[in-house]
C-alpha cells in the first residue's frame, strides 16, 4: 500500500483528481452565488425564452428565418452561418496557402518573390482591418441598377454578387451534403479492383446523379430548374446572393488564414529528405509529379499538428465578422441577449457552440493524424 502511495503515477493522478475536484467545486460555487444573485433582482432564469419568437430577423441566412422564428431557431441559424464562412475559409485557406508554400520552395525567382510579398503583407496585417478593407470595398461598387452585367445572368454590385441557383430548398442542400459525406466515404472504401481515377469518377457521376433527382423532384412543377437573377426596381429577383457582409469576412479570412497555413505548409515541404526528392527525379518524375507523389504527401504528416491549431483558430476568427454586421453565432448571441436579457444562458450557449465545433475539428484532425503517423513512432 505504501509503495502505490509513494509512486509516481498515483501522485500524478491525485493532483490531476484534485484539481478536476477543485475546479467543478468553483464552478458550482459561481452558479449558486450567480442563481442567487439574479433572482434577488428579480429576473428571469432558465431557457424557456429558446420557445419564444425572437421579433427581429437576420440579414443572411443559410435557412429561412423571419420576424416570427423562435430564439431556438434564430441561434440555429447563427451556428449554420459560422459554419458556413468557417468551413469555406478552411478548405480555400489551405489550398491558397498550398499554392504559396509552393511558390515560396520553388527555384524561380519571381515565383519566391511573389510568394514571399504575400506572406509579409497579409500576415502583419490584423484580419479585423482586411475584414473592413474589403468590406469597404465591396459596397463602395455600383448600385443595382448600374450593376456590373456578365451576360445578363450574374451581377455585381453594393447589394453584393447576385448568381443563377438551383432550385433547391433547405432541406435538399442538406440532403446533398450527406449525400456528399456518404460519397467521401464511398470513395475511400469502395473495392479495390477499381482504380483511383475509376472511383473518384464513379462518386462524382453518383453525385451529379442525387444532384439532378433532388432539382427534379423537389421544387414546384412550375418552378424553373434554375433561378436566374432580374433587375426589378431597386433590387434583383431570383437567383442567389453573396451578401458583402459574407464575401468580406471570407475574403479577409481566407487571405489571412492562407498566410500562416502558407508557412506551415513551407516548414513541411522543406523538411522532406532531399534524398527522396532526388530518387523521384532520378526515376524520371517531373517536378510536379514529385510534388504531387513524393513531397506533399511526406510533409502532410510532419505539418498536422500545427494545421489543427491554424484551422481551430480560424474557425473562432469567424466571430470578427461582429464589426460588419455579419450575423454568426457570436452576433445572433449578442443581439439575443439585449432583446431577452437572458445573460448567462446564452452565454453558456454561446460557449458551448464553439467548444463543440473546435473540439470537433480538432478530434477529427487527431484521428486524421494518428492514422497517417509513422509505424513505431510515438
Amino acid at each position: 500500500m505504501s509503495a502505490l502511495l509513494r509512486s509516481r503515477a498515483f501522485k500524478r493522478g491525485a493532483i490531476q483528481t484534485g484539481f478536476l475536484v477543485l475546479l467543478v467545486g468553483l464552478i458550482i460555487a459561481a452558479a449558486v452565488v450567480g442563481r442567487t444573485n439574479i433572482l434577488s433582482q428579480g429576473m428571469a432564469t432558465g431557457f424557456g425564452f429558446l420557445e419564444q419568437t425572437t421579433g427581429w430577423t437576420l440579414s443572411f441566412s443559410v435557412i429561412d428565418i423571419g420576424p416570427r422564428s423562435t430564439y431556438t431557431r434564430m441561434l440555429f441559424a447563427g451556428i449554420l452561418n459560422t459554419l458556413a464562412v468557417g468551413l469555406l475559409t478552411l478548405v480555400l485557406a489551405s489550398l491558397l496557402g498550398l499554392i504559396i508554400a509552393l511558390m515560396r520552395v520553388s527555384t524561380n525567382t519571381p515565383m519566391k518573390i511573389v510568394g514571399g510579398t504575400f506572406i509579409e503583407l497579409f500576415r502583419n496585417v490584423p484580419v479585423i482591418l482586411q475584414v473592413l478593407f474589403w468590406y469597404a470595398l465591396l459596397t463602395h461598387t455600383p448600385s443595382p441598377r448600374n450593376a456590373i452585367n456578365f451576360g445578363d445572368i450574374a451581377f455585381f454590385s453594393n447589394r453584393g454578387l447576385t448568381l443563377p441557383a438551383p432550385a433547391l430548398s433547405a432541406w435538399d442542400v442538406i440532403l446533398l451534403a450527406i449525400g456528399a459525406v456518404a460519397l467521401a466515404v464511398a470513395f475511400r472504401t469502395l473495392a479495390l479492383q477499381f482504380s483511383l481515377r475509376q472511383r473518384f469518377l464513379g462518386c462524382i457521376a453518383a453525385f451529379a446523379g442525387l444532384f439532378f433527382v433532388l432539382i427534379l423532384t423537389g421544387r414546384a412543377p412550375d418552378m424553373p430548374l434554375i433561378s436566374v437573377p432580374e433587375l426589378k426596381g431597386l433590387r434583383f429577383v431570383g437567383g442567389f446572393t453573396l451578401k458583402p457582409e459574407f464575401t468580406a469576412l471570407l475574403i479577409g479570412l481566407v487571405l489571412f488564414g492562407a498566410s500562416y497555413i502558407g508557412e506551415i505548409i513551407r516548414g513541411g515541404l522543406l523538411s522532406v529528405d532531399r534524398g527522396k526528392l532526388e530518387a523521384g527525379a532520378a526515376l524520371g518524375l517531373s517536378h510536379p509529379q514529385i510534388n504531387r507523389f513524393i513531397r506533399i504527401p511526406l510533409a502532410f504528416r510532419a505539418m498536422l499538428p500545427a494545421l489543427s491549431n491554424q484551422y481551430v483558430w480560424l474557425m473562432k476568427g469567424t466571430t470578427v465578422g461582429i464589426v460588419i454586421g455579419y450575423p454568426d453565432y457570436f452576433a445572433v448571441v449578442s443581439t439575443s441577449i439585449n432583446q431577452s436579457g437572458q445573460t448567462l444562458e446564452l452565454l453558456a450557449l454561446l460557449m458551448i457552440g464553439f467548444v463543440i465545433i473546435n473540439y470537433s475539428i480538432g478530434f477529427g484532425m487527431n484521428v486524421l493524424n494518428e492514422r497517417l503517423k509513422l509505424k513505431g513512432r510515438n
